[in-house]
């Protein structure tokens, strides 16, 4: 099966002390997703507004369940775009063997 790319933009509504509780558990799965490659990318808009992910899955609903395993999610509205191709810059550094 080939893997799937999709765009998932949140909107995020005003911070409560309860969403900014949540922020910690929140980025530990988004790095945990990072290490097993199913998130290549996130961004948060500077006035804190919007996120952006994209997201490599096998099946729509594999975007999904993963979407709504994220603690922040009850709290925002999303959106998600199936992409025909994502493209970005890894910079791999140079080992010296000396």
């Amino acid at each position: 099966m080939e893997e799937r790319v999709f765009m998932v933009e949140f909107e995020i509504p005003v911070l409560t002390a309860e969403m900014m509780s949540l922020i910690p558990r929140q980025r530990m799965m988004i790095n945990e997703y990072m290490l097993n490659k199913k998130i290549s990318t996130y961004s948060l808009a500077l006035d804190r507004s919007r996120l952006w992910a994209v997201f490599t899955v096998d099946t729509e609903q594999e975007l999904i369940e993963l979407v709504n395993a994220l603690p922040m999610t009850p709290y925002m509205s999303y959106i998600y775009t199936e992409m025909m191709f994502h493209n970005m810059l890894q910079i791999v550094p140079d080992y010296s063997l000396n």
